[in-house]
């Protein structure tokens, strides 16, 4: 079968031939309609998120087709990915897509989707007249982010990023304000303050490093700051003063830690609302046959949901 195969750790992945799954017995077959890049299989093709055996196929999430039954998938079973025509996956964690939504806004509310809005909900426990900073809004995360948080009841949603054109967009998105946070540290410290009012009660951060240093004194009493990313910085020097006066919380997030029922439900409400247009986000469907270039492409960020079709 058509495939992106990975021959290198840490490698671009390849368009060529693998061997197709339909010859394997071991979990369910999926029919591949799209697959979803993101940054996070740079990540596990160059082995930060554990040992990658060679070769494989590359890609970690899609919607495609099971026994007639239109599911979104991620956690492949090796040797086989989702930049392909087919993959296997465990039974156990395929989710319904609901009707309405097309399969290349419904990947987004995959990987990219369940990290913004299980970031604010199950995590950040957003609360109904809240306020939020989504910091890194001009990511694909951060974007879903800005709407999930006004479709979860949020008082006041301030997006903050260093693309000044996508900063324009995240008020089209729904954001009240918006924040440029390039520049000194100083600098960044000041816009935000002036921008947090009263203080904000979320913070999802997606990028950590001097914004987010930048960020946390702008936390309101019991405010949380719900860590999803790195994207500026591996690390971060916080001084825990202001925030123990304030009963203040930093949280880690992933989606891998997400209960299976969570998940899915958080999944198919995003698609629900994506189908009803309140939730959008900004698509470029790429052959399979040009995944090196947008595989390099998303090293850079590119501000838009990469979505492979084979």
């Amino acid at each position: 079968m058509r495939a992106a195969v990975l021959n290198e750790v840490g490698g671009i992945p390849e368009y060529g031939e693998f061997e197709d799954p339909a010859g394997h017995g071991d979990g369910a077959l999926v029919e591949i309609a799209v697959a979803g890049l993101n940054p996070v299989d740079i990540a596990t093709t160059s082995g930060l998120m554990g040992p990658v055996e060679v070769p494989c196929v590359a890609g970690l999430e899609g919607i495609g087709t099971h026994d007639g039954r239109r599911v979104y998938f991620e956690k492949c079973l090796p040797p086989f990915g989702s930049f392909a025509e087919r993959t296997r996956v465990d039974p156990e964690l395929l989710i319904d897509v609901p009707d309405g939504v097309d399969a290349e806004l419904a990947v987004c509310f995959g990987t990219a989707g369940l990290a913004a809005w299980n970031a604010l909900e199950w995590r950040g426990r957003l609360a109904v007249g809240e306020s939020v900073l989504v910091l890194g809004a001009s990511s694909v995360v951060g974007q879903i982010a800005v709407q999930a948080a006004k479709l979860l009841g949020a008082g006041r949603v301030t997006a903050a990023a260093r693309d000044e054109e996508m900063l324009v967009r995240t008020r089209e998105l729904g954001a009240d304000a918006t924040v440029d946070i390039g520049g000194e540290p100083d600098e960044i410290a000041a816009r935000l303050a002036e921008a947090a009012g009263q203080g904000y009660d979320v913070i999802l951060d997606a990028v950590w490093g001097e914004p987010a240093v930048a960020a946390l004194p702008t936390l309101a009493d019991h405010g949380r700051l719900v860590q999803v990313g790195n994207a500026a910085s591996p690390t971060a020097s916080i001084s825990p003063r202001g925030l123990r006066a304030r009963l203040a919380s930093i949280l880690f997030f992933t989606i891998y830690q997400l209960p299976p029922d969570v998940k899915a439900q958080s999944f198919q409400r995003m698609c629900e609302h994506g189908a009803r247009g309140e939730l959008r986000v900004d698509v470029e469907v790429v052959p399979l046959a040009e995944v090196a270039s947008a595989w390099e492409r998303q090293g850079t960020g590119p501000h838009r949901k990469l979505v492979i079709r084979p």
